[in-house]
């Protein structure tokens, strides 16, 4: 290999690259984008449908077929999900991965807008949305005042909003949680009755008198007039001054059948800060940006807006996400220093000073030029790319150790520094190059995996790549170089006390060890096949999950209510909470959404539409341990699981990329009582599965319709359109928004007509609705339709077109997702289907699915890539198999570990399986390849294979030590997301690396032929 002696002898150009590649990366790591996880989205969009007044039935016929039909043309759809309630429509269409998302949302758009004609005339309104984790908060703002009213706080809110979407990097600035103003036209339906005015006259009159149509211009000479008509309404005087109805010469105007004035929308989402009313401002970043600066200039705009409240109004800060940043960053930051200096202490044991000078260079040089790399290839700063350092820190010195170690046995050998440099490098050179490529292509398979779970993770292994490029460049060229001014022969220094140890280690145990095991081969092999079948009959015990929950002191508590509660009633239900919490010394703050979801502030957490049943609460905890965190969780289920009239659920945040629930069974078929009916069934077997919580059945409750009957045949013959008979009812419960009105300010308002606003409407109103006959009589409503109570669905789903049902439930943290789902499904396959129906796995099963399934084929190219490296490297078939005998000694240490610790075989487990396949492999390429050497020289395979194990013993240990180090304080620190890595690296590891100096030099023996 050249590129030692050239590095050398060229070292100022060598130097120069270097110091560009580290200045780059200084450069990148301070301009990178900072956030706490990989902003990472399904490629899908939604369509929202709201249709007041429409049932579920109705949606499905008249808004879900009609669009699914159409989307369903669409190319690359993966599924399509629908929901229908009271009056919304919710269609979901997800694509398959790599599909470009701006192009499929824009073909979304131009499938809805096709058609829009078909769909009914008096849809309030359609919607699309694009699924894109820009969505997420990074802050939320509670503007409280218990003095204030609405307007004055929603002013307030839009002041604020207007300065912090002045901040760069912020893309999108929301207020809510307060009601909407609208212009309020409140009928007096007797007056009306008694001058015999036709509501759709009065209706008309309105909107023809609001319209705005240009009177084109003229040409006057060089001049050019516009020509302006009677325009829309300019003040609310005008709209009471409207004519409307005419009496001989006496002419009726709006104002004397009628109030008009600007009013609040009926409550359907209010919101409390720590039990007091409040308004949010929410915020969130663009894509690629700081976190950190843009909280920097949005915390200068909030200040001065405090400077100017007045005491009655309070600004609360109640979610930034910096803080979480922060933390998060600061914690693996810590992690790396902590293995920096591990990794430090064992080289400087190991080496002495010099030469752990030498290695340690290697560290920073290499994480510097990788970090460069990384923000070209449009990642940032997070916690999976920080996660790929960490787990890199320990590997990235194996080759300098390696080639440190080699040139300093050739200075001890006599050699002067230059040529020991060279000839050391060059003797190691190609086996490193080999290792390192079979540790890069080991991680290939995470790269190349599907769905958001690839894109979720695939920072880490982009950054472990490029390190491990990046340290083999600097193994090469730097550190010979350095290695060739700086390191002394022996004579000139004393023997280093760990080296002496570990000498006499080889010299006393490990010699007899290797001399046993190669003369006695069979047995040796027999042991190993023992010991790692007995490993994996231990591997149910561990059990498998996929993601664990966060660890933030933050969760959310759900409420929801029986269908048909009316949002009064689901309020005292959040009062109860409220006063539970409020009690806690452990809570810091709790935000309270009544009608809706709390804004979306965590990525995986995805608004719900609201409605009067549902409240939802955020709750901040001080800073607690872990245990009592799931202490006051416990706490909080048990003194809530009792509370009558409503379904109160705590519920924890999640990792990993968004499911709907951990646990998640879909049944499908057509008829819905029958659904019902298997779905009650499928509740209990929830039920009876332990460590099943929050369990949800959305069929398990019915709700009760108030149904109008109409007699067709006696409104026809009384000349009364069906039309006029449902824009009458809704006129007169709902309120009817039939045009709109924009004031001075340029704010526009909704003009609304109902019988009254005073109060909410009662079962008495339907004896005080009429219409107009052909005859101009008014017709009361029980003349043409009859009123009952009728039960009806609460809401409709379709999952791919057909109908279904989806029951989900979380699963407690000491209970295993994997174990639990196994148990529904042997439950499933064990019941009588009906005809026509079956069920759907979602939840975290499909995810686990989808992600590790897209990673089988990407494993079997990587190994079928290193064995092809290793054949190269060899130039022998038998070889790589030798080397490939590490991996299942891997595997015994990585279940040991895991069973110890109490770790479950997570995802990030799963990674640090995958790691090993290229890690563990090094030391046997290490160990064989400096073999083929000294055979090379004329010894004997047994003289060959002993020299190269006492030779190889201490870079071996001491690379296995440094990996450990440098994983140990992310493995220790790194919480249940980390640790299951780290343990499974560490375990396997160890017991590869002892097993490897033992069994490679055996079936080395074994599988060689003497020549």
């Amino acid at each position: 290999m050249k590129i030692p002696r050239i590095a050398i002898e060229n070292y100022q150009f060598t130097l120069v690259v270097i110091i560009l590649l580290v200045l780059s990366g200084i450069v990148s790591f301070i301009n990178m984008p900072r956030s706490e996880d990989p902003q990472v989205s399904k490629p899908g969009s939604s369509v929202i449908v709201l249709y007041p007044g429409t049932t579920p039935a109705d949606l499905e016929q008249l808004i879900i077929s009609p669009i699914e039909e159409a989307l369903n043309e669409l190319d690359d759809i993966k599924k399509i999900e629908s929901k229908c309630e009271d009056g919304l429509a919710l269609i979901f269409v997800e694509f398959y991965h790599g599909t470009d998302p701006d192009e499929q949302y824009s073909d979304v758009n131009e499938k809805i807008n096709s058609i829009m004609n078909n769909l009914p005339d008096d849809i309030l309104s359609l919607q699309t949305k694009k699924w894109t984790v820009e969505d997420t908060n990074f802050l939320q703002l509670a503007i409280v005042s218990e003095n204030s009213d609405y307007r004055e706080l929603e002013k307030r809110a839009d002041n604020l909003k207007k300065r912090v979407e002045k901040v760069t990097g912020v893309r999108r600035v929301e207020t809510c949680a307060f009601p909407e103003q609208e212009l309020r036209i409140s009928m007096d339906m007797e007056k009306i009755a008694r001058m015999n005015i036709p509501l759709k006259q009065i209706i008309g009159a309105i909107q023809v008198t609001n319209m705005n149509i240009p009177g084109g211009n003229i040409d006057a000479g060089i001049k050019r007039f516009n020509i302006k008509t009677s325009g829309s309404y300019d003040s609310i005087e005008e709209i009471k001054n409207t004519i409307v109805h005419s009496i001989g010469t006496r002419v009726v105007y709006l104002k004397d059948i009628a109030d008009v004035f600007l009013g609040y929308k009926d409550d359907n989402y209010f919101a409390r800060f720590n039990g007091k009313r409040a308004v949010f401002v929410t915020a969130n970043q663009k894509r690629d940006t700081n976190i950190f600066d843009i909280i920097k200039g949005v915390k200068e705009k909030v200040s001065e807006f405090e400077e100017k409240l007045p005491k009655s109004v309070k600004l609360y800060y109640v979610y930034d996400q910096s803080e979480s940043v922060h933390k998060r960053l600061s914690n693996f930051f810590s992690n790396l220093i902590q293995g920096i200096i591990l990794v430090g202490i064992v080289i400087l044991i190991a080496l002495g000073l010099r030469g752990s000078l030498i290695v340690m260079l290697a560290i920073p040089f290499s994480i510097l030029i990788a970090i460069g790399f990384v923000d070209m290839s449009g990642f940032g700063l997070e916690q999976m790319s920080i996660a790929g350092l960490v787990i890199t820190l320990g590997l990235l010195v194996d080759n300098a150790i390696v080639v440190t170690e080699n040139i300093s046995r050739f200075i001890e050998k006599g050699e002067s520094n230059l040529n020991a440099a060279i000839k050391g490098t060059n003797q190691i050179g190609w086996a490193i190059v080999s290792a390192t490529a079979t540790t890069v292509l080991a991680f290939v398979p995470i790269i190349m995996m599907q769905d958001i779970t690839g894109d979720f993770i695939r920072s880490m292994p982009v950054t472990v790549m490029y390190t491990l490029i990046a340290s083999l460049f600097i193994a090469l060229t730097f550190t010979p170089f350095l290695s060739s001014k700086i390191l002394k022969p022996k004579n000139n220094h004393k023997e280093n006390k760990v080296r002496s140890m570990l000498k006499g280690f080889i010299e006393n145990h490990y010699r007899k060890w290797l001399n046993f095991s190669i003369s006695k081969p069979k047995i040796i092999i027999t042991l190993a096949i023992i010991v790692f079948l007995g490993s994996l009959a231990l591997f149910p015990f561990i059990g498998v999950s996929f993601f664990p929950k966060a660890e933030k002191n933050q969760f959310f508590i759900d409420i929801s209510t029986p269908e048909g509660t009316n949002i009064d009633e689901t309020d005292e239900a959040a009062k109860f909470v409220e006063s539970v919490l409020s009690s806690r010394k452990e809570v810091k703050h709790y935000t309270t959404n009544i009608g809706q979801t709390n804004p979306q502030i965590y990525y995986n957490i995805m608004d719900k539409h609201g409605k009067s049943t549902i409240a939802h609460i955020f709750v901040q905890l001080k800073e607690v341990e872990r245990e009592k965190m799931q202490s006051i969780i416990n706490n909080l289920r048990n003194i809530f699981k009792s509370h009558a009239g409503s379904k109160i659920e705590v519920k924890e945040l999640e990792q990993g990329p968004p499911i709907e629930a951990p646990i998640e069974i879909k049944i499908l078929g057509r008829n819905i009582n029958i659904l019902k009916m298997i779905a009650s069934d499928v509740e209990k077997i929830y039920n009876e599965t332990p460590g099943l919580i929050n369990i949800y059945n959305p069929l398990s409750t019915s709700k009760t319709d108030i149904q109008v009957n109409i007699n067709r045949d006696k409104a026809g013959m009384l000349g009364i359109p069906l039309v006029d008979i449902d824009r009458t009812i809704r006129m007169n419960v709902a309120g009817l928004c039939i045009s709109k009105y924009r004031d001075k300010e340029g704010k526009e308002y909704d003009i609304v007509v109902r019988s009254s606003f005073d109060k909410k409407p009662e079962l008495g109103i339907f004896d005080r609705i009429y219409f107009t006959s052909m005859s101009g009589a008014y017709i009361p409503l029980k003349q043409v339709a009859s009123v009952e109570l009728k039960s009806s669905s609460t809401q409709i789903n379709h999952f791919n077109f057909e109908r279904s049902v989806t029951l989900t439930a979380d699963v407690l943290r000491s209970y295993s997702i994997n174990k639990a789902t196994k148990t529904i499904i042997s439950r499933l396959n064990e019941y009588t289907w009906p005809d026509g129906y079956n069920y759907y796995i979602g939840g975290e099963r499909e995810s686990q699915e989808t992600s590790f399934g897209g990673m089988s084929k990407a494993i079997i190219i990587a190994i079928i890539a290193i064995f092809g490296v290793l054949v190269l490297q060899f130039k022998s078939f038998s070889q790589p198999i030798i080397v490939f005998a590490a991996l299942p000694f891997a595997i015994i240490g990585s279940i040991i570990a895991l069973l110890i610790t109490g770790n479950s075989f997570s995802f990030t487990a799963f990674i640090g399986l995958t790691s090993l396949v290229g890690i563990v492999v090094n030391n046997s390429i290490i160990l064989v390849d400096y073999t083929n050497k000294l055979r090379k020289e004329g010894k004997s395979v047994v003289i060959a294979l002993k020299e190269a194990g006492e030779t190889r013993f201490m870079p071996i240990i001491l690379t296995t030590f440094t990996t450990i180090g440098g994983l140990l304080p992310l493995t220790l620190g790194g919480g249940t997301l980390w640790a299951p890595m780290g343990w499974t690296i560490i375990g396997g590891l160890l017991t590869s690396t002892l097993l490897t100096l033992i069994v490679v030099p055996v079936l080395y023996k074994l599988l060689t032929k003497v020549k």
